[in-house]
């Protein structure tokens, strides 16, 4: 295991080891070590209380009760780069479900092991020599059989299922989340035990259900994710929106749709190109909007006519719900509201640039990613049709340069010259109007109508 660990890492660990503690490593560094997987966090377990850790390393910081301690690699002025050093401790009193009222010292690592979540996160490794002369070896302190849980590519929790979810409902997420990012699966018994205690999610904040979320989202197949929350009766709590689609039909004559609402937005997303978690939740709640305007028409065919609009404000709600950033909820919202675009070869250069203006240019490519899923998630055999492709094709041109505000002929000086004003809100408003107008139709480009208009739109 040395081989991998980062210098700094195994400095600090050698620097306990040398100052007489104990010290492992835990937790996901050792189960991603096992499974050949890349190592993104290291984290050390030791018996030197926060106190002593402190002493060991001066310039380590200490802020919370959980005996946690941040250990700053040297030389770096990167506040987030440092390494965690955590007391063994064991917990007890879990009455909000998330954290421990009391917290105390453990005397070994097998007590730390103890309190973790899922036995393939409850294994420790230590560094040792077999002789003065020979190279390290790695020993493991496994009390609970994570390393075969690993083999056997099996989630299952320490101990008693009931009580480990009981103590900290965000397990339950992470039970999924983790047979996602692994593709393993989880054991009967704390399958069972999921199901059983699915509603504890709704003690969990918004902003911890968004982090597992994103992380299954990131996965290489979330749609899998999605699935299991919904077989674990727990999409209904994360996403009722989503939910709501389950039964409603959206087969028409001459129309490729074969599914339900739900289940064409599940399958758009296992179909979408996009990587970007965000973009890949835009697809997943594209349609949300559609049982909310589900209407037959004088047919009896199902109609969602303005789904579109009412999809957009239902992803803001759920945005804000799992606090999402402004610019990651603005993404998601502008993908759903303008995911209705035609795709006419007989559309027109303005309407391409309106098409353009309205999502926006960081949004086109994105867009299209969940065009492509949007196609197959309903059923069709072919990611891009012909006219999808010309489409594109048109938008590339548009954007090799794209027509921009700085593009028009006249500018803010001819305005306030024109009307006679000073520098203030009112110019860009008028500036705004005419590009909108000259994005529509590019032979008004000329200073004398553009003028003209100035005192027309004063």
């Amino acid at each position: 295991m040395e081989k991998v660990i980062i210098p700094q890492v195994l400095l600090h660990y050698n620097t306990l080891l040398a100052a007489g503690f104990q010290a492992f490593f835990v937790g996901g560094c050792v189960r991603d070590f096992l499974m050949k997987r890349p190592i993104k966090d290291w984290d050390l377990a030791t018996d030197a209380t926060p106190t002593e850790i402190q002493k060991v390393f001066p310039h380590a910081f200490y802020d919370n009760r959980f005996g946690t301690v941040g250990v700053p690699f040297e030389g770096s002025t990167d506040e987030k780069n440092y390494l965690e050093v955590t007391t063994f401790r064991t917990e007890s009193g879990y009455k909000n479900l998330r954290h421990p009222e009391e917290v105390s010292w453990g005397k070994s690592i097998e007590d730390d092991l103890s309190r973790r979540d899922f036995t393939m996160n409850a294994i420790a490794a230590s560094i040792e020599k077999r002789t003065a002369k020979s190279d390290e070896q790695t020993i493991f302190v496994d009390p609970y059989k994570g390393i075969d849980d690993i083999g056997k590519q099996m989630i299952r929790t320490v101990g008693n299922p009931d009580e480990r979810f009981g103590e900290d409902a965000l397990r339950l997420l992470r039970a999924v989340r983790f047979a996602t990012q692994l593709e393993f699966e989880i054991e009967d018994k704390t399958w069972q035990s999921v199901f059983k205690n699915a509603s504890l999610i709704t003690k969990i904040s918004g902003e911890r259900i968004r982090d597992e979320l994103l992380k299954i989202l990131s996965s290489e197949r979330p749609y899998e994710g999605i699935a299991l929350f919904d077989l674990a009766g727990m999409l209904n709590l994360i996403f009722p929106e989503l939910a709501r689609g389950k039964g409603v039909s959206q087969v028409r004559p001459g129309r490729h749709h074969t599914s339900d609402v739900f289940m064409h937005n599940i399958q758009s997303l296992k179909h979408c190109t996009s990587k970007d978690p965000i973009v890949r939740l835009a697809t997943l709640l594209h349609d949300v909007g559609k049982p909310y305007v589900a209407k037959t028409d004088a047919e009896g065919h199902v109609i969602f006519y303005n789904h579109e609009v009412k999809g957009a404000q239902v992803a803001a709600e759920i945005c804000d719900r799992l606090k999402l950033s402004r610019k990651q909820k603005e993404k998601i919202v502008t993908l759903i509201r303008w995911h209705m675009f035609t795709v006419d070869e007989n559309i027109t250069d303005s309407a391409i640039r309106r098409f353009i203006r309205r999502v926006g240019l960081e949004n086109v490519a994105d867009m299209m990613d969940l065009r492509i899923g949007d196609r197959l998630g309903g059923g069709t055999q072919v990611a891009e049709s012909w006219r999808l492709k010309k489409f594109k094709e048109r938008v590339a041109a548009e954007l090799n340069p794209p027509f921009s505000i700085n593009d028009l002929v006249i500018d803010g000086n001819d305005i306030m010259r024109e009307l006679a004003i000073e520098p203030g809100p009112k110019v860009g408003e008028i500036l705004s109007k005419l590009f909108i107008e000259v994005d529509e139709n590019l032979k008004l480009n000329t200073r004398e109508h553009l003028l003209s208009r100035i005192k027309e739109l004063k």
